[in-house]
């Protein structure tokens, strides 16, 4: 399917989407401060700036956009344009992601994956549902885990 705007506008558009205060981060920040937790925003002393950090839980969450981090789900499509540029572009975030989770459960932190498809789309969780999981997580000792959306397994944790 071809671009409806021009490549300049396509551009201007896409580099003024920014890493913070997405949608999605906003429904599970707005949730999870409902159900009385709080958090501190996009610590800069951490590896990767995470979205939300529990200091008192020693946990951090990461709502991660499923076209940005390459997501293997129904969201994610390789754009048909400078696809060269795209995938190094996404292999690099996937690189990325992958060392910060790496660096932060070595500084002892536990890290939580909540990807954009549980929150929005066809395979979309009830947010009171994400928001539970969330809140199981942060109440479990577990070190990592990961929330999808519904087709696919949906709360992954490890054993603690």
């Amino acid at each position: 399917m071809a671009d409806i705007v021009t490549p300049e506008v396509r551009s201007r558009m896409m580099s003024g989407i920014g890493p913070a205060n997405t949608k999605p981060e906003m429904l599970i920040r707005r949730g999870l401060h409902s159900l009385g937790y709080r958090y501190r925003l996009h610590v800069k002393g951490l590896p990767g700036k995470p979205d939300l950090v529990f200091p008192g839980r020693h946990a951090v969450i990461f709502v991660h956009g499923c076209f940005w981090h390459g997501h293997d789900c129904g969201l994610f499509r390789w754009p048909s344009t400078r696809e060269e540029f795209w995938r190094s572009k996404i292999a690099g975030n996937i690189a990325r992601d992958r060392k910060v989770k790496e660096q932060l459960l070595d500084l002892g932190w536990r890290v939580l994956d909540v990807w954009e498809c549980a929150l929005r789309g066809k395979a979309r969780r009830a947010i009171d549902d994400a928001l539970a999981e969330c809140a199981y997580w942060l109440e479990s000792d577990s070190h990592q885990g990961e929330i999808r959306g519904s087709v696919q397994s949906s709360v992954t944790f490890d054993a603690g």
